[in-house]
């Protein structure tokens, strides 16, 4: 792996961001009053709700919600300990397919300077 998957992180976007154009309203729906009821502090706050999602993601195999999870659950204010501790908590549960599913998760840590190379 290498930093490819920052300029994937950039590619993802646009794309979101072209699809939202030809599904106006399924996106006003989505990433209107359902994100926000979701993602909003409650009995959890919602740095908790991204780490969950991120190890959702990881089960799911979804790199790109992965790459998403992290972005926002660092933006919250989420450490690398804490993310390493949920991709722990998803390999426990998803055995080795989820570990495989986790580099994503280191990878994109390394290519933002957040973690570093292992020597």
């Amino acid at each position: 792996m290498n930093g490819s998957i920052i300029r994937y992180e950039e590619e993802l976007w646009e794309l979101f961001d072209m699809s939202k154009v030809h599904l106006p309203d399924l996106a006003a729906a989505y990433y209107g009053p359902v994100k926000e009821a979701v993602y909003r502090d409650g009995a959890l706050d919602v740095k908790t709700k991204r780490l969950m999602s991120l190890a959702i993601a990881i089960q799911a195999g979804c790199k790109t919600c992965m790459v998403s999870q992290v972005s926002k659950a660092l933006e919250l204010g989420a450490t690398p300990a804490e993310i390493c501790e949920v991709c722990s908590v998803a390999i426990s549960m998803g055995g080795t397919l989820a570990w495989s599913k986790v580099l994503v998760v280191v990878d994109y840590l390394q290519a933002r300077g957040i973690i570093a190379v292992a020597p």
